[in-house]
């Protein structure tokens, strides 16, 4: 009877088993998701690349250069005012703020504002910098509004690249007589530089590709003169370029259309590109 029994128990999976299994699942997921992205890139890559040429992206008047300019001067400026606010905000939440429940309110108000679609931003920039403010739509308007928009990504990966330095190095700066703020200035800050820029470039390659907020805030097509003199002047943005071409304008080729994007995403994944070259260098040059 109990060798009946033994015969009809079910066999477990060992341990490697379970682990060939899981990952085999887990690059199912990662193939489910990679394909398509990669089928959609290849078309608009190719498609999009007969009709790029140097004309194209260096002509100022038919061609994308103010685009292209508008756009990187845009994200630069985002950069600008969004590090300073987003770093000193980390630091505070994780240097200075006692534990408790406001701080904890806090943190899930800026994972909550993190999942706010890009258009909110754009109706509250255009509500504040453009309305109330008086800004008009302008690049200090669109910056000011992505800037927004980056801050929460800012926020979270600079906290999370201060909570990575090892407590025993700012035990050691205590034990040597430093205040608090000697030793995020010199220790904490420094050791956490590459999660810190890290988060912030890839925060500025997702502001690059926002349309939304720049529509109502930054963006024109027809232009009087086709770079922005001041951060009080208008700017053609290649987000909006390639929303203007595909819903309003007429005569436009579908191929120039694909080379738009491309260039676009292209962008995108050169900010991202980066971002990775940058930290891999940075963590090389500060060992713990």
């Amino acid at each position: 009877m109990k060798g009946t029994q033994s015969m009809h128990r079910p066999q477990r999976l060992g341990p490697r088993a379970t682990q060939a299994a899981a990952f085999a699942a887990l690059w199912a997921a990662a193939a489910l998701v990679l394909l398509p992205v990669a089928a959609i890139l290849g078309v608009m890559f190719v498609r999009g690349g007969r009709a790029i040429s140097w004309e194209l992206l260096s002509s100022a008047e038919d061609g994308l250069l103010p685009s292209i300019v508008g756009t990187v001067t845009l994200v630069a400026l985002t950069a600008v005012i969004a590090a300073p606010l987003g770093i000193a905000a980390a630091v505070y939440l994780r240097e200075y703020a006692p534990r408790g429940p406001l701080v904890r309110l806090i943190r899930l108000a800026i994972v909550n504002l993190a999942g706010v679609p890009s258009v909110v931003y754009g109706l509250f920039g255009l509500a504040l910098f453009v309305t109330l403010l008086g800004f008009g739509r302008c690049l200090l308007a669109g910056a000011c509004t992505l800037a927004l928009l980056a801050l929460p990504l800012v926020i979270t990966a600079s906290e999370e690249a201060l909570r990575q330095v090892p407590e025993r190095l700012r035990a050691a700066s205590f034990a040597l007589g430093a205040t608090r703020w000697q030793t995020v200035r010199r220790i904490v800050l420094p050791n956490a530089l590459p999660g810190i820029i890290t988060g912030l470039i890839l925060s500025m390659g997702r502001a690059a590709g926002e349309t939304a907020p720049i529509l109502f805030t930054a963006a024109f097509i027809a232009l009087t003169k086709p770079f922005p003199s001041s951060v009080l002047d208008p700017i053609e943005a290649l987000p909006f370029k390639l929303y203007y071409m595909a819903t309003e304008a007429h005569g436009i080729t579908e191929d120039a259309k694909w080379a738009t994007a491309s260039v676009l995403v292209g962008l995108v994944l050169t900010i991202n590109l980066v971002a990775v070259i940058t930290r891999a260098r940075l963590r090389g040059a500060r060992r713990w």
